[in-house]
């Protein structure tokens, strides 16, 4: 079962950035650059980077020169790898009904259904690409 939360989103948010501006790892953004686009606290994105780095999603460099970018093409990162860097992948499916109350050889009225969501949860998150974010620029808002 994939459940992803508060911070493998605001991954997703930050690292999106960096998609949107790819050009092959010229473009260098820094934490404050990526926070602000986002509306996102800069210690946040910091520790996001950071994380994303040590998986390998991320390059980043330091100095006056230096800033994060993609450690590889936007067509290649899927957000569920960005997602499992953050969340824990493979729990058991947690039963509405209580610890234990139900398995596939005694199924809970729910059971398939939520097997059925979190394989189409894993599928979304596997076919889509960081390449949707450098393709089309966010709408502005209106007001």
């Amino acid at each position: 079962m994939l459940k992803y939360g508060k911070t493998a989103q605001n991954a997703i948010m930050a690292i999106s950035h960096l998609a949107e501006v790819y050009d092959g790892g010229t473009t260098r953004l820094s934490s404050r650059d990526i926070a602000r686009n986002r509306n996102l606290p800069q210690p946040i994105v910091a520790k996001l980077l950071v994380n994303l780095s040590q998986a390998g999603l991320v390059q980043g460099a330091p100095g006056p020169k230096g800033g994060y970018w993609l450690a590889k093409n936007p067509a290649e990162i899927s957000l569920y790898e960005i997602v499992s860097t953050f969340e824990k992948v493979g729990d058991t499916l947690s039963c509405p009904f209580g610890t234990g109350a139900c398995d596939a050889s005694v199924p809970c009225p729910l059971h398939h259904k939520l097997l059925e969501l979190d394989k189409q949860l894993v599928d979304f998150l596997n076919e889509s690409k960081l390449d949707a974010f450098s393709k089309h620029l966010p709408r502005q808002p209106v007001f």
